[in-house]
């Protein structure tokens, strides 16, 4: 394990064009479902243990050595909505370019000639943390972050949040984070003996369909 690189591939200053996508909070915050610390941190939570659950399991396969291709798959039927599929993909393209720079790797050039179209962004964070040394459990961990930490941020420019307050959200959704990294951990450990079905399917309806009605925005301060 490398703890510099979970610190670097964790870091919001990464160019990995997180910086531009909500996960959904835009949408939340809209429908007035979020509007102070304490409905943020509920939303948060429940991202985290439903699409957050998904994207650290594929992640921590991905950096487990499981082939992406199929894990890619897996991550399209695990995203119904079209709009979150394609970012997904957008950030996925994004990360791969940051991650081929700062850690070049043949499974990085491999699937970016496989999915010239961008992969899943969890199936890229995995491989960019088994690239720089990082094991399943340091990827689970750094996907079960981003699920927070993205919202957390947008609801900063979005709410004009007291950034201590928003922070403060982070820091207590902590444990939540740890948790769902290690179950996640776990699923991604069963994959090489039972396939991509061991993965987790959790879903968030409702941040499916607030991401079609998202996406058709004509004004909107964050892509998605």
């Amino acid at each position: 394990m490398s703890p510099a690189a979970l610190l670097i591939l964790g870091d919001g200053r990464f160019p990995s064009g997180g910086h531009a996508h909500s996960g959904g909070a835009e949408a939340a915050i809209a429908a007035g479902r979020v509007h102070d610390p304490a409905t943020l941190e509920d939303f948060c939570r429940g991202r985290l243990r439903t699409t957050g659950l998904v994207a650290a399991a594929l992640a921590a396969a991905a950096a487990g050595g499981c082939d992406p291709l199929p894990l890619d798959d897996a991550a399209d039927a695990r995203t119904p909505s079209p709009a979150l599929r394609r970012t997904a993909r957008k950030l996925g393209r994004q990360l791969l370019r940051a991650a081929r720079i700062a850690w070049p790797a043949p499974d990085l050039e491999g699937l970016a000639a496989a999915r010239p179209a961008g992969a899943h962004q969890p199936i890229v964070l995995g491989l960019a943390a088994r690239a720089a040394g990082l094991g399943p459990p340091d990827a689970a961990l750094a996907a079960a972050y981003d699920a927070v930490g993205g919202p957390v941020t947008a609801a900063i420019r979005l709410l004009g949040l007291d950034p201590f307050q928003a922070t403060a959200v982070t820091a207590r959704l902590a444990a939540d984070i740890e948790d769902v990294a290690a179950r996640a951990a776990g699923h991604a450990a069963r994959v090489p003996a039972d396939g991509t079905d061991a993965l987790p399917a959790a879903s968030a309806p409702l941040l499916d369909i607030t991401a079609e009605q998202h996406a058709a925005w004509p004004v909107r301060l964050f892509a998605s």
